[in-house]
């Protein structure tokens, strides 16, 4: 693993009880998806994680994307900015909303901590620059490295039927 300083607020208290280990399968999760990124940055890297509900992610889909629901997870990348020496670069924040994820997760049949790392990885890959929303060839490119990542935390293919 790098030297990355992967910070964690939990808003939810629902999130702690649903997974074990939460902050251990955090940080392994945004560091699988920091190693796997096509556009590695030298150094030390920050990233934001805040596990939270559905209103107010849907306050901040609103509010950023002109988008009134709650979604599974938003990424917020940070702007580039002068930083002192030896300085982490940050990378910007992950956001989770927890009711969404449990839903998705049993619709899917997925194992719940599966399901966030998933989730998690593909919050930290939109930071680093990989879009699927700009067409099927990166949406294509962009699921790759997912289940590439996902492969090294022991958790099968999300796209598999």
């Amino acid at each position: 693993m790098n030297d990355h300083d992967i910070d964690l607020a939990v808003e939810d208290d629902r999130w702690d009880e649903a997974i074990p280990d939460l902050e251990s399968l955090v940080i392994r999760a945004v560091e699988a998806g920091l190693a796997i990124a096509p556009e590695r940055r030298e150094g030390s890297l920050e990233v934001s994680v805040l596990l939270t509900d559905d209103a107010t992610v849907q306050d901040l889909n609103k509010t950023w994307r002109g988008k009134d629901k709650p979604t599974n997870v938003l990424s917020f990348p940070a702007a580039p900015q002068p930083l002192p020496p030896g300085a982490p670069t940050p990378l910007g924040d992950v956001v989770l909303a927890y009711e969404t994820m449990v839903r998705e997760s049993a619709e899917q049949g997925k194992p719940l901590q599966n399901h966030l790392a998933h989730l998690l990885v593909h919050g930290t890959l939109h930071l680093v620059g990989q879009d699927h929303e700009l067409g099927e060839a990166e949406a294509e490119a962009m699921e790759a490295l997912e289940i590439a990542a996902l492969a090294t935390l022991g958790i099968p293919d999300p796209y598999a039927d």
